[in-house]
């Protein structure tokens, strides 16, 4: 339930924690475009995707026939199961949970029967396509933070909690509409995703290796760009 009236589209950025500790790459970027996910619905149009990563940039470490040919298991990908900290101090005020973990999919032939099953999805409603989440309001009008396609009964916080930035709320999962371990972040002026718009956002103390590889930049405030790898510093 939103507090008071909505935020300005226009407003300056809201400044966050990287949501987790350790190597991720960024995807769908606003760095790169916008909206980021292709479409304003759902409060996404600034929202970023991260993936965790091992040492050398992969987020899974095993290849066989079904990385190629079929679905595979979501405990085989580097993120499945990571601890996800509160990107900022605020209090819950909406918790998902109860959705199943999905098999991931790297391959072609098995996504495309999942790009088929995009409409039966949105029709299912947020549970849907959300999968696990919760949502944390900032207070002062200043808009509200959602984490999305978490694990399923990884939930750590309750409605009406109060939480602090860097507190372990949850773990990544892959449920709702995701195609392999992952967590979305956005922020956004509603409580509700089903009809929340985005706000932009931006993350601080970070560091950066641009495409994944070769020497890495350090910000105190900044968008990591599509593909990027990125971890907090302190």
């Amino acid at each position: 339930m939103a507090e008071g009236p909505p935020p300005p589209v226009s407003a300056e950025p809201i400044v966050l924690r990287l949501p987790f500790d350790g190597p991720w790459m960024a995807q769908n970027s606003p760095a790169r475009r916008l909206p980021s996910h292709g479409v304003d619905l759902f409060g996404e149009t600034y929202a970023i995707d991260f993936v965790a990563v091992d040492d050398r940039g992969r987020s899974a470490s095993r290849r066989d026939w079904r990385t190629w040919l079929a679905t595979e298991p979501p405990d085989r990908f580097v993120g499945f199961g990571k601890p996800l900290l509160a990107p900022v101090d605020g209090v819950v005020v909406a918790v998902h949970d109860g959705e199943v973990d999905h098999e991931a999919r790297r391959s072609q032939l098995a996504l495309v029967p999942y790009a088929l099953s995009q409409r039966a999805r949105l029709k299912a409603g947020i549970g849907a396509i959300a999968g696990n989440h919760l949502v944390l309001s900032l207070g002062q009008h200043r808009g509200f933070v959602a984490m999305v396609h978490l694990k399923a009964r990884s939930l750590r916080v309750a409605v009406g909690e109060a939480v602090t930035e860097g507190q372990h709320v949850a773990d990544c999962g892959n449920s709702g509409n995701s195609t392999e371990p992952h967590v979305h972040l956005q922020v956004m002026d509603n409580a509700d995703l089903a009809v929340a718009r985005g706000l932009p956002m931006a993350f601080r103390d970070f560091r950066e290796w641009p495409g994944g590889r070769g020497a890495s930049v350090v910000h105190a405030t900044g968008m990591p760009g599509e593909r990027a790898v990125v971890e907090p510093v302190a």
